[in-house]
């Protein structure tokens, strides 16, 4: 029979990010949720704890681990503030994987042992103002320029919704652009996209101004322009013309960290509404006495339960080399509803005070409806679910 108990090391793992995220995280929370802060002391600690390193190998400067121990880690720091939890799961997914996935040695030795240190972040620049979902949409443009080793690409458009592009510590961002065209078999003509790393430092790139967000008020995010950015031919990253492939994997892995911080949100909600069933009395006796409550707290824990599953099943298979594309989807939309579905049960147990900020379950609330949207919505699960059934 399938074992789904966690080996030493990785409840070891999950037991020290747990007590982080309680005395640590937790505390600051609210306060950084308020100013719309980025937590600085918090994700410094995150890296002495090598957290940003935990699915690289120990060449690359990172922890030796493996993209599960990543996932346990940002279940335990979602259940606590999401904003930071998201930090993590960008840095280390969408910032440092790509160049670990598809990068030359040359390029993973010059950014992966930073990267991976948690002391500078990097940014995967895929969404623009009119390619979300359509991702293929992309108008961002990459014309090479020179000739023989002094060519260079010439960048030029906008990206959207940008995860850590804005931050002090920020030294990178990922792009996707087009860099030409392609043929199809069939004759037609499609564009050809490929990646290119940007340094946060060349002339003409700009994180504008922070999104004023509904949630994850303390991650940073930020339109980027991008006007005549320049940077060598050798930033290519992976094979030109395979750059929207590329982060297409990168998404099916990333759906997998999403899900694992999803029902880190869920299981939140259900562990704060059970302390607080237990403390608030109402008409002579506390209020998880009453069925009305306990139930509702029972199909939270539920919801938390089956989505952990699913996203374990997906990780199982990717680890083990086997295809996860489909139950990388169900897990990211099951865990996505579960923290939604139980952010809205949880204020409704804690009443007027679930609706008041310094509450972890109001800022769930808030944060939790991202999770049915970020990194591919509920809509492009069902899809992604659909076409595998044939349909």
């Amino acid at each position: 029979m399938p074992d789904f108990e966690l080996s030493e090391d990785y409840q070891d793992l999950s037991d020290t990010v747990r007590d982080f995220a309680d005395q640590v995280v937790a505390p600051v929370s609210a306060k950084h949720d308020e100013e719309h802060s980025f937590p600085y002391e918090v994700v410094s600690q995150m890296a002495d704890m090598g957290l940003f390193g935990l699915p690289f190998p120990e060449e690359s400067g990172g922890m030796g681990g493996d993209y599960f121990a990543l996932a346990l880690a940002l279940e335990q720091l979602g259940r606590v503030d999401q904003s930071v939890a998201i930090t993590l799961e960008a840095g280390v997914s969408l910032g440092a994987m790509p160049i670990h996935r598809f990068g030359s040695d040359a390029q993973k030795e010059e950014w992966l042992p930073l990267l991976a240190s948690g002391k500078a972040l990097a940014g995967f620049g895929l969404t623009e103002p009119e390619a979300g979902s359509d991702a293929g949409g992309t108008k961002t443009t990459a014309r090479l320029e020179g000739v023989g080793d002094a060519k260079e690409w010439v960048i030029n458009g906008n990206k959207a919704f940008i995860t850590n592009s804005g931050t002090d510590i920020t030294r990178l961002v990922t792009v996707t652009a087009v860099t030409g065209q392609q043929e199809r078999p069939d004759g037609s003509i499609k564009k050809e996209i490929s990646t290119i790393l940007v340094p946060t430092s060349t002339p003409g790139f700009t994180a504008e101004k922070a999104y004023n967000k509904v949630g994850w008020n303390a991650s940073d995010t930020h339109p980027l322009t991008l006007d005549n950015v320049r940077v060598p031919e050798e930033n290519l990253l992976g094979t030109r013309g395979r750059g929207y492939a590329n982060f297409l994997s990168i998404l099916d892995e990333g759906r997998i960290a999403i899900a694992a911080l999803a029902v880190g949100a869920a299981q939140g909600c259900v562990d704060q509404s059970v302390k607080y069933a237990k403390e608030r009395s109402a008409f002579g006796q506390n209020i998880g006495k009453y069925q009305a409550v306990a139930f509702k707290i029972a199909r939270m824990e539920a919801r938390a339960h089956t989505a952990r599953l699913a996203y374990y099943d997906a990780a199982a298979r990717m680890l083990a080399g086997k295809p996860f594309k489909t139950q990388a989807a169900i897990a990211k939309m099951i865990a996505g509803e579960a923290a939604m579905d139980n952010a809205r049960d949880a204020t409704q147990v804690f009443g007027g005070y679930g609706f008041i900020n310094e509450f972890t379950v109001a800022r769930h609330y808030r944060d939790s409806k991202i999770l049915e949207v970020g990194e591919g919505t509920t809509e492009v699960q069902l899809m992604l679910i659909a076409r595998e059934l044939g349909l």
